[in-house]
C-alpha cells in the first residue's frame, strides 16, 4: 500500500469509529472498536476490521448491524472526507486480540506449571 492509501485508511478509521460510536443507534452493534482499515490502491474498496466484546452471538449481531448500516456510514463518510468515489465498506471481525489473549493464557498456564514443578 502506498502513502496515500495508508493516509486515507488512517483517516477513514478515525471517522468510521466516530460515526459508529456517536451516530449509529443499532442495538446489535454495542461496544466495538475499529482496529484497522485497509484500502485498495484505487480507493474503491475498504476492509474495515473491528473487534467486539461479548460472545459469538454478540459478535454476529455487531457484524450484521455494521453491514446493515454500511450505506449510512458511507454517506456520512462521503460528507466528511473528500472522495471522488466513497469506498465500498467491507466489515471484517478482527479476532487478533482474542488470539493474543488466548496465547497469554497458554503462556501463563505453562509458567504456573513450571513454578509448581520447580
Amino acid at each position: 500500500m502506498g502513502v496515500r492509501p495508508e493516509r486515507v485508511a488512517s483517516e477513514m478509521r478515525e471517522h468510521i469509529s466516530r460515526i459508529i460510536s456517536e451516530e449509529i443507534k443499532d442495538p446489535r452493534i454495542g461496544f466495538i472498536t475499529v482496529t484497522k482499515v485497509e484500502v485498495t490502491p484505487d480507493l474503491r474498496n475498504a476492509k474495515v476490521f473491528f473487534s467486539s466484546l461479548g460472545g459469538k452471538d454478540e459478535k454476529e449481531g455487531a457484524f450484521e448491524g455494521l453491514n446493515s448500516a454500511s450505506g449510512y456510514i458511507r454517506k456520512l463518510l462521503g460528507e466528511r472526507m473528500r472522495f471522488k468515489f466513497v469506498p465500498e465498506l467491507l466489515f471484517r471481525l478482527d479476532e487478533s486480540t482474542e488470539y493474543i489473549i488466548h496465547l497469554n493464557e497458554i503462556f501463563d498456564k505453562i509458567h504456573r506449571e513450571k513454578e509448581d514443578k520447580g
